[in-house]
């Protein structure tokens, strides 16, 4: 699989697990308690694999981008 065909599936999917945390989180006290600790683990364990899945996808550009060497400045 291509990375781009890859990331395309992936950024929508680690999106909406994003979505889905923030809401278990907020609104933890309208959920039964089972639901909520099943819920939020189950998808920050997922959310976890899937950052670390888009990190290395880019991770070219993430050391181009943060890891470049800056020239030194002759005086």
């Amino acid at each position: 699989m291509k990375k781009n065909t890859a990331l395309k599936i992936v950024n929508p999917i680690l999106g909406t697990l994003l979505l889905c945390q923030v809401l278990t989180g907020l609104l933890h006290s309208l959920l039964p308690r089972d639901v909520f600790e099943i819920l939020h683990q189950a998808n920050g364990i997922a959310l976890a694999v899937m950052a670390t899945l888009h990190l290395a996808l880019n991770w070219n550009w993430v050391k181009a981008t943060f890891f470049q060497r800056t020239p030194a400045v002759v005086k």
